[in-house]
């Protein structure tokens, strides 16, 4: 698959991308694969089908939530900058912040959100219960079970609610989730295969958790 071909799978989902995101979107496979042979933050295997396991995979988040201006989001876990990076590109009003407790894959972060010319994202290499601030949502690919992701991020969620759906946690996952929800009655399971065709997402999963606000 190609470039072209490639923005065209991103295209026929979100088909009012503008120019400057799709150039966005356009350079992320040569800015990942370039910084990829210096730090590893992808798979060699991952790398080829960035697009869809990577990018795609990202946007589920945008299929089921789309972000209001001036909310904020932060991004747990968010290794080489996944879902934040290609959210950031569709969201440009939007505020990221994204964090990992491995520097090498915030050094990614920067280097490629840098390389975009993104002014919407900022990184904190730390872990995420020492941010002293709140969001109105909370995302993730997978970093940890439910239980434990809940509680490191206990007191991140603003009280203030911008959108329809209530502040919470949006969280991509696959497999089997049933026994990591069993204490959380009010989640809600979607099947990515819902939004996108491609095989890859058939197993593929998103949570949505609406959270209370808690003072810091």
């Amino acid at each position: 698959m190609h470039k072209k071909q490639k923005l065209e799978l991103i295209r026929k989902y979100f088909p009012n991308l503008t120019p400057d995101q799709l150039e966005k979107f356009g350079k992320l496979e040569d800015l990942y694969k370039d910084w990829n042979l210096k730090i590893n933050v992808v798979s060699r295997k991952d790398i080829d089908e960035l697009y869809i396991r990577h990018v795609l995979h990202s946007l589920g988040i945008a299929r089921l939530q789309q972000f209001k201006d001036g909310s904020r989001i932060m991004d747990v876990g968010t290794g080489g900058g996944f879902p934040g990076i290609p959210l950031a590109i569709l969201f440009p009003e939007v505020q990221f912040t994204l964090v990992d407790s491995i520097g090498k894959k915030i050094k990614v972060v920067n280097e490629v959100s840098e390389g975009l010319g993104l002014t919407n994202v900022r990184t904190f290499n730390q872990r995420v219960e020492e941010i002293q601030e709140q969001f109105d949502f909370i995302v993730s690919r997978a970093v940890a079970a439910m239980p434990t992701f809940v509680h490191w991020t206990k007191g991140k969620i603003a009280k203030e609610n911008k959108h329809e759906r209530r502040n919470g946690i949006i969280y991509l996952k696959g497999g089997d989730l049933e026994e990591e929800l069993q204490a959380y009655r009010t989640a809600e399971v979607y099947e990515l295969s819902d939004y996108f065709e491609e095989s890859f997402f058939e197993t593929k999963k998103l949570v949505y958790l609406p959270m209370k606000y808690k003072p810091l």
